[in-house]
């Protein structure tokens, strides 16, 4: 498992929980963007530059990404994309994205995304990053590296006594 983080609007604060997980964990994880972000020096965490464009870190994931990689990500088309490529997705705010939930925010994106283009005022973006939103994710953050650790150890169990 990898983790692969759309860096460009994540918020730095996440980053930093990312980034120590990253450490704590041992699991590979790279911020992909279309700027240059400061990264720890770490053998387990990689920065990788694509062109400016739409979608391009977006698209680069999507290729970079194989079952079973979590992608960290505010951009739910992105995570709509992980989740069918049989991977995971976990939004900035600690929201798990899965194969139940996805299609409903998806629906609601397409829905405001379609009232602004309209010319609805529908309020701006989200609200400040709160604390309560730190929390959320770096918990949901940690029980899924939890439960991924503890499958890959039984695993591995499984596969030494054979």
């Amino acid at each position: 498992m990898k983790i692969w983080v759309d860096a460009d609007a994540c918020p730095v604060v996440i980053k930093e929980i990312i980034f120590r997980a990253a450490e704590r964990t041992k699991i590979e994880t790279t911020l992909i963007a279309n700027q240059p972000i400061r990264i720890p020096k770490s053998r387990f965490i990689k920065m990788f530059q694509v062109p400016q464009g739409f979608d391009v870190a977006d698209d680069e994931i999507v290729k970079r990404l194989e079952a079973g990689d979590l992608v960290i990500t505010s951009d739910i088309p992105l995570a709509a994309e992980a989740i069918e490529k049989g991977g995971h997705a976990l939004g900035p705010r600690g929201e798990l994205h899965t194969t139940d939930n996805i299609k409903a925010r998806l629906n609601m994106r397409d829905f405001m995304d379609t009232m602004r283009g309209s010319g609805v005022d529908t309020g701006g973006g989200p609200p400040a990053l709160s604390q309560s939103d730190r929390m959320a994710f770096a918990n949901h953050l940690d029980k899924f590296l939890t439960r991924h650790i503890e499958e890959k150890r039984r695993k591995d169990s499984n596969n030494t006594r054979r």
